[in-house]
Order: structure tokens, then sequence, then C-alpha cells
């Protein structure tokens, strides 16, 4: 089979396709020929040499895909059948002709949607619903700043943070982008580049600050979080774009607030999580993407490329220009 792969750390350019071997299913794994997958920030990182697989995960880049499923290994419990439709979440794998999951990992595609939509669903919209949910315990009522609001995480978040009763707020780095946020349904929008988002928010929270902050940035953010935090708030923190080192009284600051910092990964969390949280998530969320929904759910598409395209796709994730997500399409 074909798969996206690179020799050596470094930059986009190194990436090419390979013909590699086929992978089989293991006890209670399923093979799924891939119509499509989608990039995210963790295979600019993997690519650069910043973030390995976890261990005993394949090393091929790619953390969802959307396909249909063609073989099933010893130990199935027959909640699959060989063409079925279905999208799923990887610890890697995604960008290659053929990828093996377990059974529990993967869920049904929505009524309505593409292959394409689908493969844009399972890594940002099961982490917005950890954040919130999960970690967050997001109230109905509750104000919510999410950072990278137009995102693949962003945008799913926004969404799912409506339909619990909150309020989101977002950050982005242009009008356009904001624009688009508040399509979605955020309240308000603030452009990081133009004003300081923590006094935005205090002013549109009234003074109060905000009960829950979703955060990829970290360390060049965390005094304006701190500082628009509302009293026994919830900061969870699941990347690192600003960088990793605070310099300052943070824990004085939070201290002060009574603030909780939640930090959380997906990727390298145990098979029995990622299945509860699957389970969860298609039981509760999943039924909302569908065309009847009145609170319908929609994944936010920016491009679609080829996989022999897939150069071009990781420089233009790296312009920081997309909204929503960016989408593979496999060759058949």
């Amino acid at each position: 089979m074909l798969a996206v792969h690179f020799d050596k750390p470094g930059g986009p350019e190194n990436l090419h396709l390979k013909e590699v071997t086929k992978p089989s299913p293991g006890e209670g794994e399923v093979l799924l020929k891939v119509v499509a997958s989608a990039l995210n920030r963790a295979d600019l990182l993997q690519r650069q040499g910043h973030y390995a697989p976890p261990p005993g995960a394949c090393n091929i880049l790619g953390l969802e895909a959307s396909g249909h499923v063609v073989e099933l290994g010893p130990g199935c419990q027959g909640h699959w059948k060989i063409g079925d439709p279905a999208m799923v979440l990887l610890p890697g794998g995604g960008q290659a002709q053929y990828v093996t999951a377990p059974e529990g990992l993967l869920m049904p595609i929505p009524a309505g949607l593409t292959m394409l939509q689908a493969a844009a669903i399972p890594e940002a919209w099961l982490t917005a619903f950890q954040l919130l949910h999960l970690l967050g315990n997001v109230q109905a009522g509750d104000s919510v700043l999410i950072h990278a609001g137009s995102s693949g995480v962003g945008t799913a978040a926004i969404q799912l943070a409506r339909m619990a009763g909150a309020i989101p707020l977002v950050t982005a780095g242009s009008q356009h982008k904001l624009q688009m946020a508040e399509k979605l349904g955020a309240a308000a929008g603030f452009n990081y580049k133009e004003e300081d988002f923590s006094e935005a928010t205090l002013k549109f929270t009234k003074g109060a600050g905000v009960n829950l902050i979703l955060d990829c940035i970290g360390g060049s953010y965390w005094e304006k979080n701190v500082n628009c935090l509302a009293l026994d708030g919830r900061w969870v923190l699941y990347g690192l774009m600003g960088g990793a080192d605070v310099s300052g009284p943070l824990f004085s600051k939070l201290l002060f607030k009574r603030g909780s910092l939640i930090t959380s990964l997906l990727r390298s969390r145990d098979k029995k999580y990622k299945q509860m949280l699957v389970k969860s998530f298609t039981e509760q969320i999943l039924p909302h993407f569908s065309m009847e929904s009145p609170h319908r759910l929609l994944p936010v598409l920016d491009r679609v490329y080829a996989m022999t395209e897939i150069q071009a796709a990781h420089v233009y994730m790296e312009t920081n220009k997309n909204m929503g997500k960016i989408v593979l399409e496999l060759p058949q």
C-alpha cells in the first residue's frame, strides 16, 4: 500500500509517498480501507522530530481516517461487518491506504456526511468533547474562552459549548476567522493581534471572567489566561503552540483565583480510555451530525488535498491560515 513517509525529521520537503506493507488486523481489530484522512498539528510536530508516536503505535502520520471495513481480525464482537463505512480515532497510521484499529475506536458515519467530512471529525471533535465535558466539566451558563477558535478543535468546541448551553468566546488572528467563529455560534471573538484578549474577555463578562479556558497556546498566554479566569475557573491546557516556559508568579495568581489548571493529551491515552471516550461521543454527540437534528453539528473543512500533495498540505498548515480542517484524499 502507499503511505505518507519521511526518512528523517525536518521540513515538509522530506515528505513523500512510499510503498509499505499493508497491515493485518490483530485480536479485536478491524482493517479499514482509507478514503480520507486529516492533518493535525501532531503530524507537523512528528515530522519535525518533536512528537514521537506512543509506544507500539504505527509511525505513519495520521490520527484519524474515514473509509470502509475490509477485514475483521479474530475476536471481533460483531459490531462491524465487511463493507461498513466508518471513521476512526488513531494513534498513527491514518495517512495510508489501509489502517488497523481496535473495533471500539470506530464510529459510524452520520447520515448526510461525506467521507471527506467524516475524516475531519475523530481527532478534533473527540478532543473538544474531552476538553469540555470530561476535563472542563462544562455547565449550562458557563462562559468558555476557546483559543485558536478557527482551528479544527476550536470550530468543534464552539458548537459543542453552544449545545451544552454554555457561552463560547474565541481568540483568532484575523477578522475573517472571527467572523466564521461567530457564524458557528461564538458569542464574541477577539483578534489577539490587535487587542488584549484578556481585557476584552473581562469586559464581555462584566468583570467576572470566564469559567473555562481551552488553551492550546501555553507559555505566552499564561498571564492573560489567569487574568481573565473567573473565581474557581478551570483552565484546560492541551497544547504548547506559544511555548512551554513560564516566567512569573503563575501559582500565586492561580491560587488567588482558586483556579484549576488541568492538562491533557489524547494521543497517548490508553485503549480503554479512548474506547470509553468514543462510546460516550457516539451516544451523546454523533446523532447531532445527521440531517434531521435541530442543533445540527457540522465539521468545518478548509481545504482538501490529494495524498500526492502532502508537502503542500503541510506548508499550508504551517501558515496558520486554515479555518477548520485540512483533509487528505487517498488514491483508491
